[in-house]
């Protein structure tokens, strides 16, 4: 199947010349393809009437909306690059990224269901609200030349009247002229990684490389076609809401976001929707919904796909739940612009069960020892490597970084553990440096993760490293109990004990109903810091053996 490459601004307006269906859908807002294209060139002209052009960077820090779908797309048919900011940011990380990004426009809304983002950019910009609005000269963030408040006028923004006088300067003729000159490698979007495990660095994409790849996906592995619906609830400052949006307009499907994730809510746009492949991806977010009171009674028989991470025992639970629904599973990273590989869903029940599929086609995929980089037989654990067309280009102003990820052949290193089986599906072992070291014996977290997911009373665990003076380190669970369910920490060890390695069985345990998130990421540094904290305010330096 041939793929077309082209530019994130050209991909909407050549589906808008070929249908009037409908392309997005999200709450209080319906648009069709010819209407997005309206919409997009509209927004692309408040952007240049405010001086954006080719290479400029336009922030996004803002509630998934349309006007954020329209902001994405305005700034790539201008030539300019959308940096999607991250929602769970907070001062520190907000005021590195603005500044390392040298974003020159931020474009805020406020959110009803979260953060107050005027309020926040306010507290990282103290210098702000006696600024110029639209002449911007602060020396925190030097290239910011203003901030568009869409939901109001804070202290020293623009407000949507300035916006829209700005989109009404400039004509749709001068809009097409800069559309026609943006290239297909020119970077589209400068995505800022979610730091779970350090400061987030901005992975740069291309316009080939999302376009490309959100085609591919849709057209080779979810099948899809103008006549299907595909629910994403997955945020717009994250690939897995952007590539998969891309996609659906590559074939001309129709596009629901929920906005603001709320199981009650999410059952009845699957419904009324007719939606037909679902993109929940992480367990947390299908959890919530399957676990619904309202589950039993909506009709989801229009849903033939749903794409989940999670352990083989979960998704076997999720296919359970919806057997008439195949469960598909996936390795994705932003630095691969969402899916590395998927499984598809005519593989066998075990493959699609135990592995996360083949290479999407046209990318290269190999195991290496991780000290050696020497490429690793079928079957052997080690580092995932790969490259393609969907690569990121490097790490935004941060070479070093860049070369140490990227060889010199071009393979990008992910510091992921994983191995090639049952003909060349992809096996995952979890992180790198997920490993614990308990008095010398090498522990992959997500191997007691995998084992204690196993329990029925278990919804979602987290093994980390808790510091010991006797063994260096050892695993300590973080666990959220499914509905209902009751477990103690005895309860835990018992499960464990007999049927794991005695050093491999958890230690502490410790019951959560929340989890510390960096968009869809469980930030497991901050839960090692909690039970290192924890150990330290109550003196112990020595966990209690398993009896």
């Amino acid at each position: 199947m041939t793929i077309r490459v082209t530019t994130v601004g050209d991909l909407v307006d050549e589906r808008a010349a070929e249908t009037g269906g409908v392309a997005l859908v999200m709450p209080g807002a319906r648009f069709t393809y010819p209407e997005l294209a309206i919409e997009t060139d509209r927004f692309a002209a408040g952007l240049r009437g405010l001086g954006i052009g080719r290479g400029d960077k336009v922030g996004i820090l803002m509630p998934n909306t349309p006007d954020y779908v329209a902001a994405l797309i305005g700034s790539a048919k201008l030539g300019a690059i959308a940096v999607p900011i991250n929602g769970r940011f907070k001062a520190h990380e907000l005021a590195h990224v603005i500044s390392h990004a040298d974003i020159a426009l931020l474009l805020i809304a406020s959110d009803p269901h979260g953060v107050d983002y005027a309020a926040l950019v306010g507290a990282v910009f103290p210098a702000l609200a006696d600024s110029e609005p639209g002449r911007l000269a602060l020396p925190e963030a030097p290239a910011l030349r203003a901030v568009v408040d869409f939901s109001g006028r804070s202290p020293g923004s623009l407000g949507r009247a300035e916006f829209d006088a700005a989109a009404a300067s400039v004509t749709r003729a001068e809009v097409k002229t800069l559309q026609r000159r943006v290239r297909v490698r020119d970077t589209a979007l400068l995505m800022y990684t979610s730091g779970t495990t350090a400061r987030p660095k901005g992975c740069l994409l291309t316009h080939e490389a999302v376009t490309r790849q959100a085609e591919n996906v849709a057209r080779t592995r979810f099948f899809l076609a103008a006549d299907d619906g595909f629910w994403d609830p997955l945020p717009l400052f994250h690939c897995g809401g952007i590539v998969p949006m891309l996609g659906c307009f590559s074939v001309g499907a129709k596009y629901c976001h929920p906005g603001f994730f709320e199981p009650a809510e999410a059952l009845r746009t699957i419904q009324d929707e007719r939606c037909t492949v679902l993109y929940p991806a992480f367990e947390t977010v299908w959890l919530a919904v399957l676990n619904h009171p309202d589950f039993a009674s909506t009709d989801l028989s229009a849903v033939r796909l749903i794409q989940n991470i999670a352990t083989p025992e979960r998704l076997a639970h999720f296919e359970s739940r919806m057997p008439r629904a195949r469960q598909v599973s996936s390795y994705g990273s932003t630095e691969c612009a969402t899916n590395l590989t998927l499984t598809l869903p005519d593989d066998p029940y075990e493959i699609r069960m135990h592995t996360l599929g083949r290479p999407v086609e046209g990318m290269e995929v190999k195991i290496v020892d991780p000290e050696s980089r020497e490429e690793l037989p079928d079957a052997t654990m080690g580092e995932l490597c790969f490259r393609g067309y969907s690569m990121f280009d490097g790490y935004y102003k941060d070479p070093e970084q860049t070369a140490a990820a990227i060889d010199e052949d071009g393979w990008f290193h992910t510091g992921d553990r994983a191995m090639l089986a049952d003909g060349g599906n992809l096996v995952y072992g979890g992180r790198i440096k997920d490993m614990l070291k308990v008095g010398g014996e090498n522990v992959a977290a997500v191997e007691v993760e995998d084992f204690l997911a196993g329990h029925p009373a278990v919804d979602i665990v987290q093994i980390v490293g808790a510091p010991d003076a006797r063994y260096q380190e050892v695993p300590a669970a973080f666990i959220q109990l499914a509905p209902a369910a009751t477990l103690t920490e005895a309860d835990v060890v018992d499960f464990c004990r007999g049927s794991i390695a005695s050093y491999k069985v958890p230690r502490y345990v410790r019951f959560v109903t929340e989890w510390p998130m960096s968009g869809t990421k469980i930030q497991k540094f901050v839960l090692r810091e909690r039970i290192a904290q924890e150990l330290a305010a109550l003196g112990i330096t020595e966990a209690p053996r398993p009896a």
